[in-house]
C-alpha cells in the first residue's frame, strides 16, 4: 500500500473517532485529518469551500452517525456533504463509507435510503452474495460483524451488491474498484462500543429480534472485533490500489 497517504474522514457524532484503522494507517505513515460535522451550529450554513480540496485527499472515510441522511432540515450540512461527495467520487478517488457513511455515499449518487424492515444492533453474521464478478472485493463467505442501524441504502446504480443477511439485504456494495460502502461497522473497537452504549436515548429507539441486549454487548470479547477490523484494513488496501 502507498505510504504517506493523506487520509481525511468525515465525523458525524462526537467521540466516535476514527475506529480501528487508525493504527493501521499510522503504520503506513498516513497523515490523518477530519471534518467534524457534529460541531457545526445547526443554524448556520456550511460553505462547500470549507471542506478539503479534493486533490489534497488520497483516501476518504465517511463515518457513522445517529441522524438520517434524509434529515437535511435538522442537519443542513448534509446537503453540502453530499454535494462534496459527488465531486470527490466523480474524480474517481478512493472512498469507504461506514454505516451512515455508506448510506451517504449511496444517497449522494442517487440511491434511496429508507427505514429497514428490521432494526439491527449487535453482533450478526453477513454473507457474501453469490456469483460475484471476478474483480470484486474479496469478502469471506461469512463474517460476524457489529450492526447499529435502523435505515438502509439501496444499491447505487452500477454498483456491485457484495453482502447481505436475513435482517437487511443490502449490507455492502462496491463502485468500480475505488469505493466500498458498508451497512455494518467493521471499524468498531471495544472503546467505541463502550462509548456508544452510554447513549441511552439512542438505545431506547431500538427493539426487535435483531437487537442484542446491552447486557450482552457490554461483555463482547476483544477477538470479536478483530474480524471486522481486519476486513476494513483489507478494504483500505483494495480501494487504494485500484
Amino acid at each position: 500500500m502507498k505510504s504517506h497517504l493523506r487520509v481525511h474522514y468525515f465525523q458525524h457524532i462526537a467521540g466516535e473517532g476514527f475506529g480501528s484503522c487508525y493504527s493501521f494507517l499510522k503504520a503506513h505513515h498516513a497523515t490523518i485529518s477530519s471534518t467534524e460535522f457534529f460541531a457545526l451550529p445547526v443554524d448556520r450554513s456550511l460553505e462547500i469551500e470549507a471542506l478539503p480540496q479534493i486533490d489534497e485527499v488520497d483516501l476518504l472515510l465517511v463515518m457513522g452517525g445517529t441522524m438520517s441522511v434524509n434529515d437535511e432540515a435538522n442537519y443542513p450540512w448534509l446537503k453540502i456533504e453530499k454535494r462534496w461527495l459527488r465531486r470527490y467520487l466523480a474524480a474517481g478517488k478512493p472512498a469507504i463509507g461506514l454505516c451512515l457513511g455508506g448510506q451517504l455515499i449511496a444517497n449522494a449518487l442517487g440511491a434511496a435510503v429508507s427505514r429497514n424492515r428490521y432494526q439491527e444492533l449487535g453482533w450478526s453474521t453477513v454473507q457474501r452474495v453469490a456469483n460475484l464478478p471476478q474483480d470484486s472485493f474479496p469478502l469471506p463467505e461469512k463474517i460476524k460483524v457489529m450492526q447499529w442501524h435502523s435505515e438502509t441504502f439501496e444499491i447505487p446504480k452500477g454498483a456491485i451488491h457484495l453482502a447481505e443477511n436475513i435482517a437487511c439485504r443490502n449490507q455492502m456494495y462496491q463502485i468500480g474498484k475505488n469505493v466500498l460502502g458498508f451497512q455494518f461497522h467493521p471499524e468498531m473497537t471495544p472503546a467505541t462500543l463502550e462509548l456508544l452504549l452510554e447513549n441511552e436515548e439512542e438505545l431506547s429507539i431500538f427493539n426487535g429480534e435483531y437487537v442484542q441486549p446491552v447486557s450482552e454487548l457490554q461483555y463482547s470479547e476483544a477477538q470479536k472485533f478483530e474480524q471486522g477490523n481486519q476486513l476494513l484494513n483489507k478494504a483500505i488496501e483494495f480501494v487504494i490500489n485500484a
